[in-house]
């Protein structure tokens, strides 16, 4: 038995910003995806992530039990299929940033929420919330405290975009040009990054008032500019953007980024050949890339591997 494929996501703009109420554009990534799967013999991660489901089942239960209106969940299927060996076959690597645990949330919820809501229906901005919000709750059993954009990106495989907290609606993203020379890329920092650390370190920070004026005055103010200029298709204005955001970003959040590649984001910024910025919460995982070269961003970056996620 197994179960439809939900895909992995990309925070292309956002990260830490929409904690705070700026925008961000999340697409879906199809190159990672997972599904539930149930089998007698499991290997041991297929155990391991049995193991996590049956502790997710306690947490969902509890849940429930503290906000019924919210969500229900068919628990005697669930609870039958995870003794019987359910788990969550997934090929998105973990504490990578691209939302390993919203893929397996947005399975669980589509499988076995009751009146759930369908990416069928006329997805009001009230039901998208109401999407987020379940989302929100169940992925907080993964990092401790969770916006729920990656699960809904996840089952509704569009594109989110997120224009405050309480303001978010699918979107479509300009269509790729498979012969253009720029592109968004991935670059693998060959380590994984914890998010519930990351975010502890940023909500620290947010105690400082110059930090705190340095997220609204710069940070926030840089990635509005570019969730517009790349939605509206505007590169030159985009990449005069993301060169700030990627400056502010290395002189704000270096705790996020790993220190061996402190020296390649600032080469980035003085060579103008790519420019880099953190994918999700960071610490590890993918860092993202963009370029309007990509075969100098190649030459660049040699000795990493970069896996392109958008052309134009």
């Amino acid at each position: 038995m197994k179960g439809p494929l939900f895909y992995s996501k990309i925070l292309l703009f956002g990260e830490y910003g929409i904690i705070k109420d700026s925008k961000g554009l999340s697409i879906p990534y199809n190159f990672f995806k997972g599904a539930l799967k149930t089998d007698g013999n499991l290997s041991d991660s297929a155990k391991a992530s049995n193991e996590s489901l049956k502790r997710f089942v306690d947490y969902l239960k509890e849940m429930e039990s503290h906000e019924p209106d919210l969500v229900s969940f068919d628990f005697p299927k669930l609870e039958a299929d995870v003794a019987e060996g359910m788990y969550f076959d997934s090929s998105i690597p973990q504490g990578y940033g691209i939302g390993s645990s919203g893929a397996l949330v947005a399975a669980i919820y589509d499988k076995y929420a009751n009146n759930k809501i369908t990416v069928l229906e006329n997805l009001t901005r009230e039901k998208l919330l109401t999407l987020k919000s379940i989302f929100s709750k169940m992925e907080s059993f993964f990092h401790g405290k969770s916006s729920g954009l990656d699960p809904l990106n996840s089952y509704l495989s569009l594109p989110i975009l997120i224009n405050s907290k309480d303001n978010i609606e699918s979107t479509s993203i300009p269509s790729q040009n498979k012969e253009g020379k720029g592109a968004v890329f991935l670059l693998d920092s060959g380590m994984t990054g914890e998010t519930a650390p990351m975010v502890q370190i940023f909500m620290e920070k947010m105690k400082q008032e110059g930090f705190r004026n340095m997220l609204k005055d710069q940070f926030i103010k840089h990635t509005d500019a570019c969730v517009e200029d790349f939605l509206s298709g505007n590169v030159k204005s985009l990449f005069g953007n993301l060169k700030e955001l990627s400056n502010v970003v290395l002189d704000n959040f270096k705790p996020m980024i790993p220190s061996k590649f402190h020296d390649l984001w600032q080469k980035g910024i003085e060579s103008n050949e790519y420019y880099l910025k953190l994918c999700g919460s960071g610490g590890g995982g993918y860092i993202l890339g963009f370029t309007q070269d990509l075969d100098k961003a190649k030459k660049a970056l040699s000795g990493h591997k970069l896996e392109v996620v958008y052309n134009f």
